[in-house]
């Protein structure tokens, strides 16, 4: 008897509806699985054996042939399981209605007693199982509020095999699980634990993160140990603009399919803030693999990627960003597939000046040898450093700053003139597509949004000749100075708004660590 299943494989952040066939007949006594499966799911027939017999249903003794179609996909992971069990049991006639599994999408991993076990990719299988139109979707329990997300679907949570077969006999209930995911969004939306107030001084520092914050700007802080680089960094995102339903919907598909979201959870409800050790490959980063998985800067996608120690990562490792950060997307291409990764971040990287820490600091002296100030800026290539709006130099905290008890500034405060500063450049931004920030610019924008007055020309004109500031360095000025406008509400670049801009370009100098 031949029964068609469904469930759903997962390429890239989107996923596929797989027909999972099963036929079982007289003639022969073997267990085939076809269909590219990977070596996790040719297992799956001894794990399905098991969960039958154990659960007091009939495993049949004929030939058993299962096949997942298309079957010119690779499949791969454990999720077929439940979908495989079920078709074998209506197969073999122990299911009372057979065509009714036709009308749902199967997902979950199976334990040897029949207890489902969750799965990756729970809200594209969702998304896929509404856009064609099944009744239902049935997932493991944990994973039931994530795909409950989903409109227009009834999605049930399953704890045990037998729970299912009941559901599918007609002998026992399963309950639809319910979300109402903007209620949901607003309830996850809670307070930060951290808050730029818990930083003593670096008002300088401060005001530059809340520069790239409002543009959208990569920045790289430099500055001597323990001087609050990675303290600063990691309160980035409690100053910028929460997310939207649509960009936490799309930023939770990546998370889910790279395995990354809590049990139970149902939605990424803030801003994702990465931050990978510097020993981390090529792949891990941008993403990849024998079957291609998001990497950190897709994990980071409408949040912050941190590179603590810059120069420490690997060459290699640095130069595959610099395609992702201009098209602000991954392309993972294979001989049958390509793949496209979301990767919209904001770089936030972090260096000592020197190998010794203390080039340029005010009290100690720098013992590194000469040259060597210069050579260790040169692990970060220069179309590495083309692609961050602002260095800034920071400066270690004095005693008088570090025990003032006076009350710094919130978090909420800064992220306040940030959403207002990121309200003009959407109104501005309208009619382009996929442009939100100033950062995002084009050349040919730029010359229209960013037209300065003759005294202004002059002023960069002067700063370029006089601190040897590189010609790449203007445009990155330019955006700088429109965010920072942007900030003072007003709707030309002055002369005061360059000037700030061109304070953040200390990298570019030729003199720099010379």
């Amino acid at each position: 008897m031949l029964i068609k299943t469904f469930g759903s494989a997962v390429y890239g952040v989107e996923a596929i509806t797989i027909a999972v066939e099963v036929d079982v007949n007289n003639q022969g006594k073997n267990y085939y699985i076809v269909g590219l499966p990977d070596n996790a799911i040719k297992e799956s027939l001894q794990r399905v054996e098991s969960v039958i017999k154990s659960n007091g249903f009939h495993m049949p003794r004929t030939k058993l042939l299962v096949n997942l179609a298309p079957a010119d996909i690779r499949k791969t992971g454990t999720a077929f399981d439940l979908a495989i069990a079920l078709g074998t049991l209506a197969a073999s006639g122990q299911l009372v209605d057979p065509e009714k599994l036709e009308r749902y999408i199967i997902m979950g991993e199976l334990s040897l007693d029949g207890v489902v076990k969750p799965i990756k990719g729970a809200l594209p299988i969702a998304l896929q199982a509404q856009k064609e139109n099944f009744e239902g979707l049935i997932v493991p329990l944990a994973n039931a509020k994530e795909a409950a997300m989903v409109d227009n679907i009834n999605v049930y949570g399953a704890v045990h095999f037998k729970d299912v077969v009941g559901f599918f006999n007609g002998t026992s209930v399963i309950s639809p699980t319910k979300i109402n995911a903007a209620e949901e969004f607003l309830q996850a939306q809670r307070d930060d634990d951290i808050d730029f107030a818990d930083v003593k001084g670096q008002q300088n520092i401060k005001r530059a993160l809340e520069i790239a914050a409002a543009g959208g700007h990569n920045a790289i802080l430099i500055g001597p140990p323990g001087a609050g680089k990675t303290m600063l960094a990691k309160r980035l995102p409690t100053i910028l603009p929460p997310l939207t339903l649509a960009e936490a919907l799309e930023t939770t598909k990546i998370h889910s399919v790279a395995g990354k979201l809590p049990e139970h959870a149902t939605l990424v409800s803030k801003r994702p803030f990465r931050s990978p050790h510097h020993t981390i490959s090529d792949v891990a980063l941008v993403g990849g693999g024998g079957h291609p998985q998001p990497g950190e800067i897709s994990l980071a996608h409408h949040g912050v990627l941190f590179l603590d120690e810059l120069p420490e990562f690997k060459r290699t490792v640095l130069e595959v960003m610099r395609q992702p950060m201009e098209e602000r997307r991954v392309t993972i291409s294979r001989a049958k597939i390509a793949l496209d990764f979301p990767a919209s971040f904001m770089l936030i990287a972090s260096m000592n000046p020197c190998p010794c820490g203390f080039f340029n600091h005010p009290e100690k002296d720098c013992t590194c040898p000469p040259g060597m100030v210069q050579k260790y800026l040169n692990r970060i290539s220069g179309p590495l450093l083309d692609r961050i709006d602002l260095h800034v130099e920071v400066t270690p905290v004095n005693f008088e700053e570090l025990s003032t008890v006076q009350q710094q500034e919130k978090s909420e405060a800064i992220r306040n003139r940030v959403i207002k500063a990121r309200a003009i450049q959407a109104k501005r931004y309208q009619q382009q597509e996929s442009v939100y920030a100033n950062a995002q610019m084009s050349s040919k924008m730029l010359k229209e949004i960013c037209a300065i007055d003759q005294p202004a020309q002059q002023l960069i004109k002067k700063a370029m000749e006089r601190l040897d500031l590189s010609a790449r360095a203007y445009d990155r000025i330019l955006k700088v100075s429109r965010t920072i406008a942007d900030l003072d509400n007003s709707e030309c670049i002055r002369t005061e708004h360059l000037a700030e801009a061109i304070h953040y370009r200390s990298l570019d100098r030729e003199s720099w660590g010379s």
